[in-house]
Formats: C-alpha cells, sequence, structure tokens
C-alpha cells in the first residue's frame, strides 16, 4: 500500500507542473496577443544579463513590417520575396520551415518604404488570414496553405492606395472576420487621395468560414489602426479608428452608434495607434495634430473626459505604437519623429504626464510580469518596471551574432514584440529573432 503522504506528494508536483505549464502555453494568434492589449500573462521575467536575453535562432527574411502570430506551436511570418507576398508555417520553437503560401502582388510605395505587408497573420482555429498591403484579402487552412476563400478589396469595393497600402489587420467576433476595408466610388483610382471619397465600405464584416459579406458600413476611408474589441455593461463593441476618427459600431450587426472625428488637418497625415478600451472609456491617439482624447461611451453616443485638442502640451501622440494601460495609467512612445519621442507615463482619468524620457527613440511596448520589454525601432532592447512614478530601467542590450559579434537586429525595428511560450520573436526590416525571454 502507498503511503498517503507520497501520494500527495506525487498529487502536489504534478499540480505545479500543470501550472507551470498553463502560464507558459499562451498562444499569440494576432495583433498584440490574446487580449489586443500587448500584455502577456506569461511569468518569470528575470533582469538580463549584459549580452541580453539569449538568442536561440535568427532568421533572414523577405521584407516587411508585420509582426509574426503563434498558434499551437506554429510561427506564421507574412513578407515579400521580390514581386511576391509570402506567408511561411514555421516551428516556433526552432524556426524550422514547414510550408508555404505565395501570390503576386505588385505594390509599390510611395513615400519609399518598402513594399512588403504591414498587416501581421491573423489565426483562427484551424485558419489564417492574410490582408495584403495591396488589399488582397485571404484565408487559408493552418495545416498546408491551402485557399479557403480570398477577396480582392481593390477589384470588388475600390479600395485606392493611400499613402502606406493596407496597415489595419483584420479582427475575429464570433463567426465574423471584421476587415477596415475603406473603399471609394468607381472610377476613384489615379485620383489624389486628398480628394477620395468612401462608399459605404469602410468596415466590412465576412463570414469567416465562407467569406460571405455579412454587412457593409460607413464612408469611412482605412487608417492603419487595428480595431478593437470589447464588452461594456453586457454589449459587445467595436472601436474602429479610421482615417477622419473613431467610428463606434455592434459588431455582430454593424449597428453604428457614432462617430467622433480626430484626425490632424495636415494632408500627409495617418493615424496608427488602435484605440485602448478601459471600464466604458476609449482613448484614442494620432501624432500629427490633435493628440489624446477620451471618451466616455455609452449606446448611441459618448462624452469627452478630455482631449489634447486646445492643449498646447499635447498628453500623448503615439505614432504606431499602441498605449498600454495598467492601473490607471497609460504608458507610450509620444511623438512623430525618432528626435522628438519620449516614452511617456500618462494619467488615464486626467491626460496628466507623470514622466516623460526622451532619446529613446520612437519604441514599442509588451508588458509582460509586472514589467514592460521596449524595443526601440534602432534594434535597442530595454526591460522595464512598470512604475507609474519614475522611469525605472532594469536591463539594457543590443542582441549580437555569436560568430560574427555583429548586431541582429538593424533599424527599422517597427513590429511590435511578440510573446508565446516562454520565447520572444522580434523582427526587423528583414530579419527575424527568436529569444529565450523567460528562463526556465
Amino acid at each position: 500500500m502507498i503511503c498517503t503522504s507520497s501520494v500527495l506528494r506525487r498529487i502536489a508536483v504534478c499540480a505545479v507542473l500543470f501550472l507551470t505549464a498553463a502560464v507558459w502555453a499562451e498562444d499569440w494568434p494576432h495583433f498584440l496577443g490574446p487580449k489586443g492589449t500587448s500584455v502577456s500573462s506569461e511569468k518569470g521575467i528575470k533582469p538580463w544579463p549584459k549580452a541580453g536575453p539569449k538568442v536561440l535562432w535568427h532568421r533572414k527574411t523577405g521584407i516587411a513590417y508585420s509582426p509574426v502570430s503563434i498558434s499551437n506551436g506554429k510561427l506564421f511570418l507574412f513578407d515579400r520575396i521580390g514581386d511576391d507576398a509570402r506567408l511561411s508555417c514555421l516551428d516556433a520553437r526552432t524556426g524550422a520551415f514547414q510550408w508555404k503560401f505565395e501570390y503576386p502582388t505588385d505594390y509599390r510605395d510611395r513615400y519609399g518604404y518598402n513594399g512588403g505587408p504591414r498587416c501581421c497573420p491573423v489565426i483562427d482555429d484551424d485558419r489564417v488570414y492574410l490582408y495584403g498591403v495591396e488589399g488582397v484579402l485571404h484565408c487559408l487552412s493552418v495545416k498546408d496553405g491551402t485557399v479557403l476563400w480570398k477577396v480582392d478589396t481593390a477589384t470588388e469595393y475600390g479600395f485606392v492606395q493611400n499613402f502606406f497600402g493596407v496597415g489595419s489587420a483584420p479582427v475575429i467576433e464570433d463567426d465574423l472576420l471584421i476587415v477596415m476595408v475603406g473603399g471609394s466610388p468607381e472610377g476613384s483610382a489615379g485620383k489624389d487621395f486628398a480628394a477620395l471619397k468612401g462608399n459605404g465600405t469602410g468596415i466590412v464584416a465576412f463570414d469567416k468560414k465562407s467569406g460571405k459579406v455579412r454587412y457593409k458600413i460607413s464612408d469611412e476611408l482605412a487608417s492603419y489602426s487595428v480595431p478593437a474589441l470589447a464588452t461594456i455593461n453586457g454589449r459587445r463593441w467595436c472601436f474602429a479608428y479610421c482615417r477622419g476618427g473613431l467610428l463606434a459600431f455592434e459588431p455582430k450587426s454593424g449597428k453604428i452608434d457614432f462617430h467622433f472625428p480626430w484626425r490632424s488637418d495636415d494632408y500627409e497625415s495617418v493615424n496608427a495607434s488602435s484605440p485602448i478600451v478601459v471600464g466604458d472609456q476609449v482613448l484614442i491617439s494620432e501624432t500629427y495634430g490633435p493628440g489624446a482624447a477620451l471618451l466616455k461611451v455609452k449606446p448611441g453616443g459618448y462624452d469627452v473626459v478630455w482631449s489634447d485638442a486646445k492643449r498646447f502640451k499635447k498628453s500623448l501622440q503615439c505614432h504606431w505604437m499602441t498605449p498600454i494601460h495598467h492601473d490607471g495609467y497609460v504608458y507610450g512612445s509620444s511623438g512623430r519623429h525618432d528626435r522628438n519621442a519620449q516614452l511617456r507615463c500618462v494619467e488615464l482619468a486626467t491626460g496628466k504626464v507623470m514622466w516623460s524620457v526622451p532619446d529613446l527613440n520612437r519604441t514599442s511596448l509588451l508588458m509582460i510580469d509586472g514589467h514592460f520589454v521596449c524595443l526601440g525601432e534602432e534594434g535597442t532592447l530595454r526591460l522595464l518596471k512598470v512604475n507609474p512614478n519614475k522611469f525605472e530601467e532594469v536591463s539594457v542590450a543590443e542582441l549580437q551574432d555569436d560568430k560574427t559579434g555583429q548586431p541582429i537586429l538593424e533599424y527599422p525595428c517597427w513590429s511590435a514584440p511578440v510573446v508565446s511560450n516562454g520565447l520572444m520573436y522580434i523582427r526587423s526590416e528583414k530579419r527575424l529573432v527568436c529569444v529565450e525571454l523567460l528562463p526556465k
């Protein structure tokens, strides 16, 4: 007969192992992670050695600005080689190749940026969705990349390339794939972007399985901000920060609650930072003019809690980085250019700047285990304590190749970091790096 204490010890050990595995096994299947907040629930962060977290592998990629996505041990990398857009499926831990899907693209950037994808893959169960920079939307099988359905939004809805092509990744809501399309009337191709008008396809919701259109709403044009989904007082909402402002609607039906105009008057301006939802409030931010605004939302309307519109010193002017909320404060990179960008902590309720640190260049943040991983656009990694009272740096590192001693990450590092199962994935324009963020 086995003694009771021995049995209990074995049960306790199994329970600890199970809970540890549960904490580590978090997928990152779409933009900014499981909750769309760039916050990981995984635990075990430690200060880094001088060389930074251990590099497990890195590989050269095609051109792109899109982050990777992770699901069930598979990593999905969307990039461009020559005149082909390419989705590669890799083993997330080793980087080993599994399969690829390619299609031709003729996108050329008007401002000299690369012609690769801006949107990360969106994974949902056995399907992965791609939204290419030229406007082609694909639904593929996760197993082998088989095309299940596709839509060319330029042909179907009159999408016309704006400044940097398509940059707003789709979102999943139950059986819907909600896509910011921003189409224009027939004959709009070739017109100056400032003269474009919408044609009722600002947002298009597709049946995620069949690709059938379920609804089309709004004359808004597209931005580079990813829609945010949330439950407020028992009701589902979708907030899409479009070209001209924030569109709020009920995601199942497409019924619009309100449109809040918020955009710079400058022609060459874009909205790129995604909305963040805290309770019944929504924060939006841009970097070309008006800055940030906090709205208290209700069915059919909103109240402005505060805004930067009339403030000479703006509270928060996020460019492409989506700020992160924690315990009543938001943290984000404020500033349009590397020379004026500042990492800031702002009190959500008032817009009061708690602290601001210059000279880090434009940065992206990922929150994990009471810390921020801060990625500078030139490739510098910082580990920071989450602290509303002061900027508290724990570690700083420049990742280097063990063989050559050369920096692995090169400018520009504009993709948000990704964490899954203790590993962190960072990409620059032409390279993907996997590091061990949470030592076992």
